[in-house]
């Protein structure tokens, strides 16, 4: 089980990562895309779209995901602090499983091409889900306190 710290600075250590992985994407992946899949095109939406342009968009979401659970992890942390909860765990974990399936198979799937990693990411976007839903259930403020109801 991690402790409050521990989320708090898992999540730092994943949003900044998700940094240099969204700078990378955005200023060094472009030509190694370009050269990779030149002569490849993919089928979006029924048209057909450059594959390194399919495959550039593919990182940057993965990169943009990996923030905001990053991000998430954060508060997971915060409100671990306040109030320590198994949903927080649950969500902790969620999280970190989620960046590591989805955003990790996105990375990989687009630098190497290997388009069978694409069966792991809806998985990490289903432990995000969870992630969602534990947090909710750990930040929701129902039976922490007492209400008292003057008839």
């Amino acid at each position: 089980m991690c402790c409050s710290k521990s989320w708090t600075w898992i999540g730092a250590v994943i949003a900044g990562l998700a940094v240099v992985m969204g700078a990378f994407g955005a200023h060094g992946v472009d030509g190694y895309f370009a050269e990779k899949y030149a002569d490849q095109t993919k089928e979006i939406a029924g048209g057909e779209i450059p594959a390194a342009q399919k495959y550039l968009r593919d990182f940057n979401t993965a990169a943009d995901y990996q923030m905001y659970h990053g991000l998430a992890l954060l508060a997971v942390g915060l409100l671990s602090t306040m109030q320590p909860k198994r949903s927080l765990q649950i969500a902790g974990w969620s999280f970190v499983g989620g960046v590591v399936l989805f955003s990790g198979s996105l990375y990989v799937l687009t630098l190497t091409g290997n388009t069978k990693l694409g069966m792991i990411t809806p998985i990490g976007g289903l432990l995000f889900l969870v992630g969602w839903v534990a947090l909710a259930i750990g930040a929701c403020p129902c039976g922490t306190t007492k209400v008292e109801l003057n008839v």
